[in-house]
């Protein structure tokens, strides 16, 4: 990328036009810092992906300007790709106290704690990174430890919000720093990243703190096990639960890995207080009167192998769902989720169990950790931008809170809605946007990063829809002519026992071709694998209206 030396460039590599997978970039001269490294799952047309990630093909190519990442939190979608980054480059990381010990699980799970550099930082921190100065300031989010993030560079300074909300009751007694913010935005911000999740939602955010009476009040209802369920790395909610259990004197079992980890490391800090010998194991459960016991498992967003998803399902073997326990989904459906939820939601009705479940609203067991508009619009009046550029939402939650930054002063034209790559460059306080750097999606699939594109994926889809035929054909080495009648063979396509009829007149369709074919050449065995291949397909949709993946297999004795 060459950009003048004086010019400051921001773009984003995830988070843009999407919720998840966050990475925003901060050039100057020769100084790059990144901010966040997250994943997102996939949907389900993404067959087999496991994650995906950010292309980082423009940071590699830059390494070595690179001073540092910074994390402005604990959530998956803004640590989640660290350890595929790590794995490419090694760069500093700094981050508060929380986040750093959830990012030292990553990097333990992925053999990278000892080579990496893990800097410990807080809401008074002040960093000199080359040309690039960073100070923060605290916000409230649905997970303990949150900063924003001002970057002062020679152009001027560059806020980054981080995700935020405005809780003026928060559980933990940390109040956002509204002082703090409000002197950054009287000393002039030259441009104000801000999350635009919420942006659609008018008012304000309840509280955080509003949870807890709802839970404990549930808990007091219940008259046999209790069963919630809500992100593990929401801390805050995690406490709450624990306070209603001990209220409500219930032991309290954990179900899911990702909740044990998370749970294991905020006790450590000290970010959850938990009663001596209130925990119990799983396989504690079933000695236990059903009117003592709590269990806190993952599985709120519908995830096929989580803790909730399994018991729904019975297929949990320490521990199962019967009929008058008390399930509470404490957490809101991500969007693209409702099905799976739908489904889980369904199969616990049919196990004969109280189901306590909906929006946020309606139960009162979940409050977002995202600013809602009169939050957004307070951040950016405290800030008071020249430019505004909106971040970490989908195209209509941009441009909600496009609209926001107008109605409280921000001029139209310092308004930037971009995408994943678009370059926004300022140079002597003018900002424009002209050109994009790579960006795009990764897949992650097992042990394999980057391996499955788009050719792929469409043959797993093809598979997923049709089914696939296998043609083995034994020819002869001298003449290319068959030696034993072809052997078909369906997977997803027809059952074979059902449709011999078919599958026979496939096999002579096989033969004739092969029998109508020319003598053997150079090129003749890809030749006759395209005319078998395309005779079958011909013959198959004419019958079935049906498109299978036809592989013919040539074998030559």
């Amino acid at each position: 990328m060459n950009t003048a030396e004086n010019t400051l460039s921001i773009f984003a590599l995830g988070g843009i036009n999407e919720i998840g997978k966050n990475m925003y970039v901060i050039k100057y001269a020769d100084d790059i810092v990144v901010i966040d490294c997250g994943s997102k799952f996939p949907d389900e047309s993404l067959l087999g992906i496991d994650l995906i990630i950010q292309d980082i093909s423009y940071l590699r190519e830059n390494q070595d300007k690179i001073r540092a990442l910074v994390v402005t939190h604990g959530h998956e979608d803004h640590i989640g790709g660290i350890p595929y980054l790590l794995k490419q480059i090694n760069v500093p990381i700094y981050a508060s106290r929380l986040t750093l010990g959830l990012i030292e699980l990553r990097l333990k799970e992925h053999g990278l704690l000892r080579q990496t550099e893990l800097n410990l930082i807080n809401a008074d921190s002040k960093l000199d990174l080359g040309t690039v100065s960073l100070s923060f300031f605290q916000t409230n989010h649905s997970i303990p430890d949150c900063l924003g993030v001002v970057f002062d560079t020679p152009e001027g300074p560059v806020v980054h919000t981080g995700d935020f909300k405005f809780d003026l009751t928060p559980v933990n007694n940390e109040n956002a720093d509204i002082h703090k913010m409000a002197e950054i935005g009287k000393n002039g911000v030259l441009v104000l990243l801000s999350e635009s999740t919420n942006a659609e939602r008018p008012g304000f955010n309840p509280s955080e703190s509003l949870v807890g009476g709802h839970i404990e009040e549930a808990f007091r209802k219940a008259s046999r096990k209790i069963f919630i369920s809500t992100f593990a790395s929401n801390v805050h909610r995690v406490q709450q639960i624990v306070d209603a259990a001990q209220k409500t004197n219930r032991k309290l079992a954990l179900l899911g890995r990702s909740m044990v980890n998370v749970v294991t490391v905020a006790s450590e800090l000290g970010y959850l207080t938990i009663p001596e010998g209130m925990l119990i194991e799983a396989s504690e459960i079933r000695q236990m009167d059903s009117q003592r016991v709590a269990i806190l498992c993952t599985g709120s967003q519908g995830e096929p192998m989580a803790a909730l998803s399994r018991l729904s399902s019975s297929n949990f073997r320490q521990v199962e769902i019967q009929p008058k326990d008390t399930v509470i989904f404490a957490s809101g459906p991500i969007p693209g989720n409702e099905k799976s939820i739908s489904r889980i939601i369904d199969n616990l009705y049919l196990l004969g169990a109280n189901v306590i479940y909906g929006s946020g609203s309606a139960t009162g067991m979940h409050v977002s950790g995202h600013a809602c508009q009169e939050e957004l619009k307070l951040m950016i009046t405290l800030m008071k931008p020249k430019y505004f550029i909106p971040i970490h939402g989908e195209y209509r939650m941009l441009h909600h809170h496009s609209l926001l930054a107008e109605s409280v002063g921000v001029e139209k034209e310092n308004i930037f809605i971009i995408n994943n790559g678009d370059v926004v460059d300022v140079s002597d306080q003018h900002a424009s946007q002209t050109r994009e750097v790579r960006s795009g999606d990764i897949f992650v699939d097992g042990m394999g990063i980057g391996d499955v594109g788009n050719i792929v994926l469409r043959d797993r889809k093809l598979l997923a829809e049709e089914g696939m035929l296998v043609i083995v054909l034994t020819i002869g080495k001298t003449d290319g002519q068959l030696v034993s009648n072809p052997d078909t063979i369906s997977r997803g396509f027809v059952y074979s026992r059902d449709s011999e009829k078919l599958l026979n007149e496939v096999n002579e369709l096989v033969a004739k071709t092969i029998g109508k074919s020319e003598g053997p050449n150079g090129n003749r065995r890809n030749s006759l694998r395209q005319t078998v291949k395309k005779s079958v397909e011909t013959f198959l949709f004419t019958q079935t209206k049906r498109r299978p993946m036809i592989l013919p297999i040539i074998i030559e004795i």
